[in-house]
């Protein structure tokens, strides 16, 4: 049954990228299988990333609107042509692939009998990359392990022990194709199927190199060293050209998708640009003002605190929040909220003042004056 991309996500037709974008951070960080080992969660997470993998791009999600699944059926995720390769219905070739899904096959042009037998571009890759909080904030380098197919180096993509080559395939005459042709009372009928013989290559080797078994490619692991540019967040990707999988018959190779996902912080908290934590200060801090050491991302800050702050006061540090992706040099703010410490209990002396404060302010308030905590400190003086 055919999959609602926006139902999969929980948004509108008409959302924006924005909105596309929140749900799909959302979602992620609930489904992702290192945080949800609920049955099923692991298949909901690909369908997830699926989703917003069509309707993040402005092209695919065009043609998902106008022809559904089929319209981006093959490409993105789990292999074959992702975002940057697949061809639009503009490209000949490419309509006849979908003309075959709903047709059962009854194509076989000359560009897709050539674009069979030739070179075949790799499958894209993707890799999920866990992300340390302050990493996504200021980027850097990071090493990733990665598994791919790699052009064979002993027979050099061929297939064929060094010295041999392969020879056109005599079932198809090097199409990759065989065509049968039917006769009906509306007429005759060609279907075009892959050739059984060759498996759709349009070559045979009669001796398969002993590296790679006749494929061409073999299964390689590396380590990549990748740019990390300051102030990514959940759910942006980074493409790592020709880190695909080899192609075949001298295609060149698919791109390398990373996805990130930012782990959350105990203390700060991110949205977009700007960064949120509290603060705990005592009453008489939050009365009288003062200054105090406060923990930004940048290391410690020191903040005032002005006279008569009230519980659940934001105060801000300008410059201290995320660096804009694309222009780390702009900066979003860092926001604190002010949490007043009342204590529970006093000592007889601390409640003789506290007493007095109250009885000045009292009378104060009786005269219609101001300046109750004036008079208290002058109070004190006496």
């Amino acid at each position: 049954m055919a999959r609602d991309y926006y139902q999969t996500l929980g948004i509108s037709s008409d959302a924006s990228q924005e909105e596309i974008k929140r749900a799909y951070r959302r979602l992620a960080r609930k489904y992702h299988p290192d945080v949800n080992r609920e049955e099923g969660a692991e298949e909901r997470f690909k369908e997830i990333n699926r989703a917003y993998e069509v309707l993040s791009d402005p092209q695919m999600r065009q043609r998902y609107d106008n022809f559904g699944e089929a319209g981006v059926s093959g490409a993105g995720a789990g292999g074959g042509a992702g975002a940057a390769g697949f061809q639009d219905f503009g490209d000949f070739g490419g309509f006849a692939d979908i003309f075959e899904q709903f047709f059962g096959g009854f194509a076989g042009t000359g560009a897709e009998r050539r674009r069979r037998s030739g070179p075949v571009r790799g499958d894209d890759l993707r890799l999920d990359l866990k992300l340390d909080f302050r990493e996504a904030i200021f980027g850097g380098e990071k090493d990733i392990k990665i598994t791919h197919l790699e052009t064979c180096e002993t027979c050099e993509g061929s297939g064929a022990k060094p010295g041999t080559r392969p020879t056109t395939c005599a079932t198809c005459g090097g199409t990759g194709q065989v065509r049968r042709s039917t006769r009906t009372p509306f007429g005759s009928f060609t279907q075009v199927s892959v050739c059984p013989t060759c498996e759709g290559s349009g070559q045979t080797i009669a001796d398969k190199c002993d590296s790679c078994g006749g494929r061409g490619v073999k299964q390689q692991s590396k380590t990549l060293q990748v740019n990390i540019p300051a102030g990514v967040d959940s759910g942006n990707r980074l493409r790592i050209g020709n880190e695909g999988d080899a192609g075949q018959r001298g295609g060149p190779p698919g791109d390398l998708y990373v996805y990130l996902f930012v782990e959350e912080d105990a203390e700060f908290k991110r949205d977009g640009i700007n960064i949120y934590s509290e603060i705990q200060i005592s009453y008489l801090e939050a009365i009288l003002g003062c200054r105090i050491e406060v923990n930004t991302v940048d290391g410690p800050e020191e903040l005032t605190i002005p006279p008569g702050t009230q519980p659940d006061a934001e105060l801000t540090l300008e410059g201290k929040g995320v660096p804009k992706l694309g222009n780390p040099t702009l900066r979003g703010d860092h926001i604190l909220k002010v949490k007043v410490t009342i204590p529970q209990k006093l000592n007889a002396e601390e409640r003789e003042l506290l007493e007095k404060l109250a009885e000045i302010r009292s009378e104060n308030e009786i005269r219609g004056e101001k300046g109750g905590f004036g008079k208290f400190i002058e109070w004190l003086k006496r």
